[in-house]
């Protein structure tokens, strides 16, 4: 009996923009060692369903695209699959050609065949030459007349590792609309909810899922496996926690599959994740990727690492991404091809199997950011690697609108990293992290941002305070970043700018033009720049009247750290395009925050090995299931 890996899937919504991410009908050239698009023959309104697309009289169609070509090399490297087999369903006078690719992107035919009326055709394929990379696909070319795919799959004679189902953990905070899109389309999908357990919707907030309209009719057709939870707002690490210990003590559970409340899922990638899980050696996180939710064809990473001297994260070839598969798809972009090997990778999809908590616990208890970073680092130290699959992904609200760099969130963004930082870094007194750190602060400083200096100065101190201040102020610390923000003017988004402009709006204009032509320092430039800034925000004081109005007008691509400061205010595009933002230069704030954030890093740097110490021989504590049963409780 053939055990199916893969289904050939096509959009579930009516949208142009994602036929990209499924097919390519299209007709590719190379000008400039760039991939051009020469013709757009992709039409919605070939899809015929689920699993079927119309092949146009005289035309060729590829499904060398994201969700449809197969990930070879990750299947040979984590798997012991060593054979599949592709069976295609066609109705209609058509040839069908397989291909695959190696590590670099080169294609080569595999194999062919020429079909009539209603054909099933099968391609038995060896899974043993992708070790570097590559992927297999088929393209379909239609004779004189259309022809109609009626159903593909990639399957195997092998039997999986392992047999169990997972169970979902959704966690949520006010957005029920997304939560219950994400239910509707678990119902519509038989297929997925066949290796699910059970959906466990970690509920958070104030505004309910379970008080939807629409939730009566999803409960009933998703029936016992869906169950919610609610408990106080603990943050993403708090309710992905509660949906592991909920799972843990689930038995027809293998695994725990965590999905974010603001996506769209494509729920093929769900059963793929499980499957994939399955058939792997040894256990394995198996991540997803994450699209655009507001531009569906555009990929934010392939794979993401630390890096060990900063303790940063980032992806892989990262001057490549994001990926935007409108201007150049499978088959034209080498770089996908490879085999990425990486450390971690977000929860906005993620399936970690049971054995793996069982092993190193539940995340810690950080609120949000760094989270799921440092559960995979702990995981990979236990000998758990992280897979981030191909082929497997969801859509999710971008950070194009935001910058929370400079919200609340700035508390969780210093002190989670520098907590991970402890628990994992080798490099001595943590690397080039303090030193980032404090960089970091001096930005802020000079951008006249001072809200999100007193979060990372507080921050420190909690980090400098031990471990314990993790768990007592889980629930606590967003809140009161929250309330804290209303001592800083910068905070507040002016939806009518023109209430704090003057009328020199010729002046300012001509001011932002000029500032365009500095370029970002480097090397002894930076220095200078850098030195003279820290020195006229430290002794000079900003002129009254730019204090009572702003000076100058930048838009948010604009504002950048190295044109800012040379003012004494700026009036500055918010990141979501909402209104604007005034920063107003004020000595006093500069001088106390700068001392205080070089008095703290200073510290920092000289406790670095106890604290690690410390952080070490508290984590198991931190990250103990019935330390979070005793948060999930509280107050609940």
């Amino acid at each position: 009996m053939p055990f199916v890996l893969q289904n050939v899937v096509f959009p579930t919504d009516r949208d142009p923009d994602l036929l990209s991410l499924y097919v390519d009908a299209d007709t590719w050239s190379t000008i400039d060692e760039k991939p051009v698009r020469v013709t757009n023959d992709a039409h919605i309104g070939d899809v015929h369903g689920r699993g079927s697309v119309r092949v146009g009289a005289g035309r060729r169609t590829s499904f060398a695209s994201y969700f449809n070509a197969f990930p070879a090399s990750y299947w040979q490297h984590w798997t012991s699959v060593r054979s599949i087999s592709l069976t295609v369903r066609t109705d209609g006078p058509a040839t069908i050609l397989v291909y695959r690719s190696n590590g670099s992107g080169v294609q080569q035919r595999l194999d062919t065949a020429e079909v009539t009326g209603e054909a099933e055709t099968s391609f038995d394929i060896a899974l043993t030459q992708f070790s570097d990379g590559g992927w297999i696909w088929f393209d379909i070319v239609a004779d004189r007349e259309p022809v109609v795919l009626a159903g593909a799959e990639w399957s195997t004679d092998t039997e999986p590792v392992r047999t169990g189902k997972a169970s979902l953990g959704i966690t949520t905070y006010n957005k029920p609309g997304y939560c219950t899109e994400t239910l509707a389309a678990l119902a519509d999908s038989p297929d997925v909810l066949a290796v699910v357990d059970r959906i466990f919707l970690v509920d958070q907030g104030t505004e309910r899922v379970d008080e939807q309209p629409d939730f009566p009719a999803l409960a009933d057709a998703l029936g016992e496996q869906l169950q919610i939870l609610t408990q106080p707002n603990l943050g993403g690490s708090g309710g992905f926690a509660r949906a592991m210990s909920e799972t843990m003590r689930r038995e027809e559970s293998d695994f725990v599959q965590l999905l974010d409340d603001d996506v769209r899922i494509e729920p093929e990638s769900i059963r793929r994740s499980v499957v994939f899980a399955r058939y792997a050696t040894k256990p394995v996180i198996v991540g997803a990727h994450m699209f655009d939710l507001l531009d569906r064809p555009r990929l934010h990473a392939w794979a993401e690492v630390v890096d060990e001297a900063p303790f940063m994260w980032r992806t892989l070839y990262q001057e490549q991404m994001p990926h935007d598969f409108r201007e150049a798809n499978l088959r034209q972009s080498p770089m996908l091809h490879m085999r990425m090997d990486a450390d971690y990778n977000g929860w906005w999809m993620c399936l970690i199997p049971k054995a793996v908590i069982a092993e190193v616990g539940l995340p810690i208890p950080a609120f949000l950011k760094w989270d799921d970073a440092e559960f995979c680092l702990r995981a990979g130290d236990a000998g758990f690697p992280t897979v981030t699959l191909p082929g497997a992904a969801l859509w999710h609200v971008s950070w194009v609108g935001k910058d929370d760099a400079i919200d609340w969130q700035a508390y969780f963004h210093a002190r989670n990293r520098i907590v991970s930082g402890l628990l994992h870094s080798s490099a001595p007194a943590g690397g080039t992290l303090i030193r980032h750190s404090r960089r970091v602060d001096l930005k802020h400083l000079l951008m006249m941002q001072y809200y999100p200096v007193a979060l990372r100065n507080r921050a420190l101190r909690d980090v400098l305070s031990g471990p314990d201040h993790m768990r007592r102020t889980l629930a606590t610390r967003m809140p009161e970043a929250r309330e804290l923000a209303k001592r800083f003017p910068e905070t507040v988004v002016h939806r009518d700018p023109d209430e704090v402009l003057r009328s020199r709006r010729g002046r300012q204009v001509f001011e932002l033009r000029r500032r365009h032509d500095l370029d970002n320092p480097t090397g002894m430039q930076l220095r200078i720049f850098t030195a003279r800034a820290l020195l006229s925000h430290f002794l000079r004081r900003p002129a009254p009247e730019n204090v009572e109005m702003p000076e100058v007008e930048f838009g948010k691509e604009d504002a950048h750290w190295w044109r800012v400061p040379a003012f004494d205010s700026a009036l500055v595009s918010a990141a979501d395009g909402s209104g604007k933002q005034v920063y107003t230069r004020d000595r006093g704030k500069f001088r106390g925050m700068l001392l205080d954030s070089i008095r703290l890093h200073r510290r920092l740097q000289r406790e670095w090995p106890r604290l690690a110490r410390e952080y070490r021989e508290a984590l198991p504590r931190l990250v103990a299931q019935e330390e979070w049963n005793a948060s999930f409780e509280a107050d609940a």
